[in-house]
């Protein structure tokens, strides 16, 4: 394998550009056992995602996880699944084609937006590959966690660093780290769960479900569960919510580690057993609806807490293609490019075009 990657052929008609790449986790191909065994072999090999010794992990990954998990996770990826494919591929396309028109509509009808996923397609090489022939010279990069953990926002970055590392031309970058407290994207979400209150009436319990995280990597450092925290209190507020009025748990367990508490599984049951009569969840981690927002909570926290003997369960969806929440992330796209956009791009042209010609005479 060559050190660098190909680089574009030099025009010298060409414009520098600056480029936003939207970053979501991923998703496999088709919901089949054959499609998601290289999609979990991905995603679960990533030090990031597990951090347990190598070779321990590898023996039972390989020997055990990837023989039995692909076939059960096709089935809950079936029972989402839309005509246009993947609900999280479908989201992560639109948002990135609607913030696309939300920034020209801004001004910056210049910029090269697109998306792809850390883990299958379409790739973060691929993506930066084809944003390079497209003349981009700068490049941020967005992750779209609102809350930073080492195992989503970090392994995006770090693929996408790894990536820029290969390229002989390496392009400007910056990165955005999270938006947890964005004031757009809380009141966005204040304006979803309203909305959602407008048709069928406040629950008795508001549930703010993130994703899991194991419990030692807040230990270590990571400041994912004071962030969801945060994000969580900021939404109560936003609610005028009083702290018996809501709760903030994580979903989506794995293995026999402790992670982080309350488990969402156990808030919904106890919820049920109290004989609640009518709760709301919100996932307010994912900006896009995927399998762990409509199968996990959707479905089987519906089950959960019905089976324990609650009343009525309601699922609020995530932002996805809602109009205050893409122009939250027009706000926050524009003010990580201060300094960027107010750049004439002829001086950049200039740069190349005269890199070019001293080469060539020299």
């Amino acid at each position: 394998m060559p050190r660098y990657l190909p680089e574009p052929a030099f025009r010298h008609d060409y414009t520098p550009k600056t480029g936003v790449l939207l970053i979501n986790l991923g998703t496999p191909d088709a919901p089949t056992a054959q499609a998601l065994r290289p999609y979990l072999k991905q995603f679960l090999s990533d030090p990031r995602v597990i951090e347990i010794p190598r070779l321990p992990w590898w023996l039972i990954l390989n020997g055990i996880i990837l023989n039995t998990r692909p076939k059960q996770s096709a089935k809950k990826y079936a029972s989402i699944w839309t005509k246009d494919g993947s609900p999280l591929l479908t989201h992560t396309r639109s948002q990135a084609k609607l913030l696309k028109g939300q920034l020209g509509e801004m001004g910056l009808r210049e910029l090269v937006v697109d998306y792809a996923m850390r883990y299958g397609n379409p790739s973060i090489e691929s993506v930066i590959g084809k944003m390079r022939e497209q003349g981009v010279e700068r490049l941020l990069l967005l992750p779209l966690y609102p809350q930073y953990a080492a195992s989503s926002s970090a392994t995006a970055l770090d693929e996408a660093f790894r990536v820029l590392a290969r390229l002989r031309n390496m392009p400007e970058v910056r990165a955005v780290r999270h938006f947890h407290d964005n004031p757009g994207y809380i009141a966005a979400l204040a304006a979803q769960v309203r909305k959602h209150w407008q048709h069928s009436g406040p629950p008795d319990t508001l549930v703010m479900s993130f994703h899991g995280v194991p419990r030692f990597t807040r230990d270590k450092g990571d400041p994912y569960h004071c962030e969801c925290q945060r994000t969580g209190r900021l939404l109560a507020e936003a609610l005028q919510l009083r702290p018996d009025q809501y709760v903030i748990s994580f979903q989506s367990r794995f293995g026999r580690t402790e992670w982080l508490k309350p488990y969402t599984s156990e808030v919904l049951e106890q919820l049920g057993r109290t004989k609640t009569g009518k709760i709301d969840v919100i996932c307010p981690g994912f900006v896009g609806d995927c399998l762990e927002t409509l199968e996990e909570i959707a479905m089987e926290g519906k089950e959960t807490f019905l089976s324990s003997g609650g009343g009525e369960f309601r699922y609020i969806s995530c932002l996805n293609e809602d109009p205050q929440w893409i122009a939250a992330l027009a706000a926050i796209t524009r003010d990580n490019l201060i300094g960027w956009i107010e750049k004439p791009v002829e001086d950049a042209q200039a740069r190349r075009i005269r890199s070019h010609d001293m080469g060539a005479s020299s």
